[in-house]
């Protein structure tokens, strides 16, 4: 089932244990969430790994500041990019949506790996 309308996404920079990207997109009531080892595509023909995470409530689609030492994901998390989304297609191992933020613009697709199913490949469109 496809949910229609622009929903919200973020891509949050998070200075952690090591540097990555999270990348969510709101839908089914929470932030879908994938950790991005290296940055976010912006051009297409660029791929990067996003490994599935815990969903996030939506409250932190605007969350920036500082996580403190001994929490879960302590480190700097800064907003990289944030915008709107429309879902094209859904399916359980991939999804189709055009993002429209301020860096991430365009159609993207999310594709689930078969042996390892957290891994996800993330990239952009051509055209």
């Amino acid at each position: 089932m496809v949910e229609t309308g622009r929903q919200r996404f973020v891509v949050h920079e998070h200075h952690a244990t090591h540097l990555h990207w999270d990348f969510r997109l709101e839908l089914d009531g929470v932030l879908k969430s994938w950790a991005v080892p290296k940055e976010p595509p912006t051009q297409p023909g660029v791929r990067r790994l996003a490994v599935e995470v815990e969903d996030h409530p939506l409250s932190y689609i605007d969350f920036q500041g500082v996580i403190p030492e001994g929490m879960y994901g302590a480190g700097t998390v800064k907003i990289w990019d944030k915008g709107v989304y429309i879902l094209e297609s859904r399916k359980p191992d991939k999804l189709v949506f055009e993002l429209q933020g301020e860096r991430m613009r365009g159609r993207y697709t999310l594709l689930r790996f078969t042996d390892k199913p957290q891994n996800w490949l993330l990239f952009k469109a051509k055209g």
